[in-house]
């Protein structure tokens, strides 16, 4: 468990490397180059998010968010995870500005269980997930510098994980892989167009 925690730790310092590198090249960017962003639908489900949208061409442009749930709930319920998810975008129009498709990767670690909705209430998973997808979103401007943003994706993931039964301090009932196929992003994106 040790090995897992570590790498937990070493993945996030990585993240916040690859989400800080962007800022070094603010003062270069141009009018639009730069978004600050909040998927309002991970903050439903107490989820820390940040994004970060640069500015590469005129129809082009790199997402760099970063997710953290560090909560645990009552009844041993929990949703805790890290995630980042780069994405290349193409942008039909002009960046920040109607239709996109993009092009993501994606990792995390997580530590879930107890939560009915997601038909996780029988155990508690602990692992880590990789993968890739495409993805589809349409930004609508509200102002000079606010926006909205609706993105949907499929792609695929490889999980792997330790499964627990939901009780405290039960003993592990094995370790797991699993090849998935399906939604691998959505978001309602709030948006603060810094430059």
């Amino acid at each position: 468990m040790k090995t897992k925690n570590r790498i937990t730790v070493g993945w996030i310092k990585k993240a916040v490397v690859v989400l800080a590198m962007p800022a070094f090249f603010m003062p270069l960017a141009k009018s639009q180059d730069v978004a600050l962003k909040s998927n309002l639908l991970y903050d439903a489900t107490t989820t820390l998010n940040l994004g970060l949208e640069i500015g590469l061409a005129p129809k082009w442009t790199l997402e760099l968010p970063a997710n953290y749930n560090p909560w645990e709930f009552s009844r041993n319920r929990k949703l805790k995870h890290w995630a980042i998810q780069p994405e290349a975008r193409y942008w039909f129009c002009e960046r920040f500005m109607g239709h996109f498709m993009g092009l993501h990767a994606h990792v995390a670690g997580y530590n879930i269980g107890g939560l009915k909705m997601f038909g996780l209430n029988e155990n508690r998973y602990e692992g880590y997930l990789y993968g890739a997808g495409i993805s589809y979103g349409y930004q609508w401007i509200l102002s000079k510098r606010w926006s909205i943003e609706a993105t949907v994706g499929v792609g695929y993931a490889y999980l792997d994980h330790a499964k627990y039964p939901c009780e405290k301090c039960a003993e592990k009932i094995g370790d797991f892989t699993k090849h998935y196929f399906g939604p691998t992003k959505a978001g309602i994106s709030l948006i603060y167009i810094i430059k």
